[in-house]
């Protein structure tokens, strides 16, 4: 119990917030200029996340973005941190400093600023302040989006455990609080259409390790991702492969068309099986690299060490070549 509690002490939610605040506003990506822990002037102040809008009058279509303007200062509180007074007039300095700190005066004009603060929790001691001492009117827009009028910089306050799944499903689960396995194989579902995506598996990363419970529940964990990857990879393969062999089947009419069936299936079958052996190369390299012995790769594999051995022989005594390369160092035995 004790190591997973080090763990869990050490995550790091600002890289994964950084990765996730793009991944919600993909849609406007080529329009958006995200820079991380933004710095301000000589000294070390810096603005959590600076988004900069490339085609200003371009409205943003996501729900989180559409009071931004040109410059946009994001003030993000992870899971166990809360948004206090002084962190709003801490973020409020930046914006004033950040439009100050130009070459030029007035080159970043004050109405083309906007404020956004994200926390997992409602701030409830803030908003009070900003209604009852700074007379601002503070109203839900929509579920976990507070707009923060009687100012002249457009405000928003993000409550991330409050919003809507449908809409923001990673920013939602971007905390160490993840409930119901039913969440759990939403995001990996999500993941599995984006792998190309290394931002997705930065923050699917970062909420995996921090809801390691859950996540058992639905039998993945971080270290299994390529499993994952590999079995919708066989899944695809395999129902592309019975397609192509059902539509053989169904013009086959005569000898010849049955021996062409036959033929194809074998070479089917052939392709399937190297596609299968060249994942699982793959999959016990990482697990070598990882210096994990032959014993521990068969457990996690569910297999023996008798059966890995002959494939494990030659990664170990080859371990600069690719996995394809090995698959054909095999199949010449």
């Amino acid at each position: 119990m004790e190591p997973r509690k080090k763990e869990a002490e050490t995550i790091y939610w600002h890289p994964a917030f950084f990765a996730d605040i793009q991944i919600e506003l993909k849609d406007d990506a080529d329009n958006l200029i995200f820079e991380n822990e933004h710095q301000l002037g000589k000294k070390p102040m810096e603005i959590d996340v600076l988004i900069i809008k490339k085609e200003k009058d371009r409205p943003v279509k996501k729900n989180i973005g559409r009071i931004f303007k040109k410059y946009n200062i994001v003030e993000y509180k992870g899971p166990g941190d809360f948004l206090s007074i002084d962190d709003f007039y801490k973020v409020y300095g930046y914006a004033c400093f950040y439009k100050a700190d130009v070459p030029y005066s007035n080159s970043v004009s004050v109405t083309e600023l906007t404020i956004t603060f994200v926390s997992d929790k409602y701030p409830r001691e803030l908003i009070r302040h900003l209604e009852t001492v700074r007379n601002y009117r503070v109203a839900q827009t929509e579920s976990g989006i507070y707009s923060v009028k009687g100012d002249i910089l457009p405000i928003q306050i993000i409550v991330t455990k409050n919003l809507s799944e449908t809409e923001n499903l990673w920013l939602k689960s971007l905390t160490n609080n993840l409930i119901g396995t039913e969440k759990a194989q939403k995001l990996i579902e999500d993941y599995l259409e984006h792998t190309e995506n290394n931002l997705y598996r930065l923050v699917l990363d970062t909420i995996m390790r921090a809801n390691q419970k859950t996540f058992e529940e639905v039998n993945v964990m971080t270290d299994i991702f390529m499993e994952i990857v590999q079995e919708k990879f066989d899944r695809k393969l395999k129902e592309e492969t019975e397609k192509a062999v059902n539509a053989i089947v169904n013009e086959a009419v005569n000898e010849a068309v049955d021996k062409m069936i036959k033929e194809e299936r074998e070479e089917a079958k052939k392709k399937v099986e190297e596609a299968r052996l060249t994942d699982r190369i793959s999959l016990i390299q990482k697990k070598f690299a990882k210096n994990k012995s032959l014993a521990v790769i068969a457990d996690e594999m569910e297999s023996t060490s008798d059966e890995l051995l002959p494939v494990y022989n030659f990664i170990s005594k080859n371990p600069d070549k690719t996995a394809e390369e090995i698959y054909e160092l095999i199949s010449r035995r």
